[in-house]
C-alpha cells in the first residue's frame, strides 16, 4: 500500500518574519511580518482604496504610498509588484 501524501507545509522562506523598510512600512506597518503576511496587506490596501485597475485586473494603479514602494511608477502588474515590494524588505 503506498505511503499517504503529506499534507504541504508551507515554505518556511516565506513564513520567517521580515523587517519592512521605511517606505513599505506606510502601507503594511512597521513591525516584522511574513513575506505572506506583507503581500495581503498590500492587498487588503489595494481594495481599500479602489487601486485595482477596472479594466485589466492584473494591474495596480499606485496611489502615493504604492508609488514610493514602486519605485515611482504609476502602474504595475501584481506579478511585478511582489518583486518592486521585495526591494523593500530587509531580510
Amino acid at each position: 500500500m503506498a505511503a499517504k501524501k503529506a499534507a504541504k507545509k508551507p515554505n518556511p522562506a516565506l513564513m520567517k518574519p521580515v523587517q519592512p523598510d521605511d517606505v513599505l512600512a506606510a502601507v503594511v506597518g512597521s513591525k516584522p511580518i511574513p513575506r505572506s503576511e506583507i503581500t495581503k496587506k498590500l492587498w487588503e490596501y489595494i481594495k481599500k482604496n479602489g487601486l485595482q485597475d477596472t479594466k485589466v485586473k492584473t494591474n495596480i494603479n499606485a496611489d502615493d504610498a504604492l508609488k514610493a514602494v514602486f519605485g515611482g511608477k504609476t502602474k504595475v502588474t501584481m506579478f511585478e509588484m511582489t518583486k518592486l515590494v521585495s526591494q523593500h524588505i530587509k531580510g
